[in-house]
């Protein structure tokens, strides 16, 4: 019982830390990332939690490979984090950890993260009413010493980011185009690199036999107009699926929306608006392209 207050003590601890957020910074996230390698779990603990408050969509990546630690209460901190951050990509990594954990405690903390996470995107979260057998087998190390390795699960899709540009109609001029074409690239890798049923290295996909999918990615439209009292920036991406042989496959398409009252607008916030569009319209067709994914391989 004492060590059962114990751990729901620090717990308590660990996700009361994630209130306070704060800026990211790459190379902040980097260092964090690495420290999830360390043998002390102290360290990994306090990475962790640093992480989590950061509450920055570069920190989606390690927060789930936290997700397949063996302390407990890394465990818990990482779930708490992405249940914060609400980043769609994560759900997956969520609802299986929240099957597969051995500790009560930290199922509890990783079903609510992806309850959060299914409820900010309007999806549903699929999860069991129930809370699994604490005796199955789970995917996590049972210590990481010197050579760190987390167990993930097997990848059923090879995918290549071949290219992204924007092609909207319009006069932004070539350093905006490429603004936009840099960030709904990197928005789909951090998306893919998250996603356990996908794999971006060549290696993997030669161990498991599996044949790439390249993506082609276009901005198709950035409008920004006044609509009943609001400035409203309208965003539309398309990726197109082709073989490794360069035949097309598939089409995936969607949009996003942007409003800001009219009297709040600031133009000079005008690119980080565009860039909240891309990213909604990103998100918004990720469940969408995986699907395309699975079905032109097993065309």
């Amino acid at each position: 019982m004492r060590d059962v207050i114990q751990r729901i003590a620090l717990l308590g601890i660990a996700l009361a830390i994630l209130l306070r957020g704060g800026p990211a910074v790459a190379d902040e996230v980097d260092q964090l990332a690495k420290t999830l390698a360390s043998s002390s779990e102290t360290a990994r603990l306090s990475a962790t939690v640093s992480l989590a408050r950061l509450v920055d969509k570069r920190a989606l990546r390690p927060l789930v490979t936290a997700l397949h630690d063996p302390s407990p209460k890394v465990r818990a901190t990482a779930a708490a984090g992405l249940g914060k951050l609400k980043h769609k990509a994560s759900l997956p990594a969520l609802k299986n950890a929240s099957t597969d954990d051995t500790d009560a405690l930290v199922r509890t903390t990783e079903r609510e993260a992806a309850v959060a996470v299914a409820k900010a995107n309007d999806l549903m979260d699929d999860l069991p009413a129930e809370s699994p057998d604490p005796a199955k087998p789970v995917r996590h190390t049972k210590g990481f010493g010197h050579s760190p390795h987390a167990v993930r699960d097997r990848p059923d899709l090879y995918v290549l980011v071949k290219s992204s540009s924007d092609d909207s109609p319009g006069r932004a001029d070539k350093l905006m185009r490429k603004a936009h074409a840099d960030f709904v690239k990197q928005e789909l890798l951090d998306s893919f690199k998250a996603a356990p049923q996908v794999t971006l290295a060549a290696t993997e996909a030669q161990r498991w036999g599996l044949d790439p999918r390249t993506i082609d990615l276009s901005v198709t439209k950035m409008e920004v107009a006044t609509v009943d009292g609001n400035v409203e920036i309208d965003a539309e991406v398309r990726l197109a699926i082709s073989d490794d042989k360069g035949k097309m496959l598939s089409f995936v398409s969607g949009g996003a929306k942007v409003q800001v009252p009219t009297a709040k607008f600031n133009a000079r916030y005008l690119p980080t608006f565009r860039k909240e569009a891309l990213e909604g319209a990103m998100r918004g067709i990720f469940d969408k392209l995986l699907d395309h994914l699975r079905q032109t391989t097993q065309s």
